[in-house]
């Protein structure tokens, strides 16, 4: 780990708030922009922006480079058109596996992102999905 990455690391453990952390996720941004830090170290240190920005009270989101920020610019998509479809929750779950989001974090970002919307005066239809098991896919067979 580079002396860059430890130092922005402790920026991101000392910080108590949102807003700090979103300050340190736009730092991280411009130092992948000039190519002090690579794509994977801003991957690496947003995830940790996340972890933290979960331990920290409130429903802000904050925007950085992570897994997270990738899984949530997908169900932006999708909320866009105003109707998440199952089609489209069985297409989130499987980017959840592949991302390695769990289903709370799902649930989270899908209740910030609705209140924010609402917020917005946007009405949003969620339909009805129970998750796939692996059980279900052998009985079909």
């Amino acid at each position: 780990m580079s002396r860059r990455m430890r130092k922005i690391l402790r920026q991101i453990h000392k910080s108590s708030t949102h807003y700090k952390l979103q300050e340190i996720a736009s730092t991280i941004q411009a130092e992948v922009d000039s190519r002090h830090l690579t794509y994977d170290d801003a991957l690496t240190l947003g995830n940790q922006i996340q972890a933290k920005a979960d331990t920290i009270p409130g429903d802000t989101i904050v925007y950085a480079i992570s897994d997270r920020d990738a899984y949530r610019k997908t169900l932006e998509l999708y909320l866009r058109d105003g109707i998440l479809t199952r089609t489209e929750q069985l297409l989130l779950w499987e980017e959840r596996r592949r991302l390695g989001i769990p289903d709370s974090t799902h649930d989270t970002l899908l209740e910030q992102l609705l209140a924010q919307w609402k917020r917005q005066g946007k009405k949003v239809d969620v339909q009805r999905f129970s998750m796939p098991s692996k059980e279900g896919a052998a009985d079909e067979s």
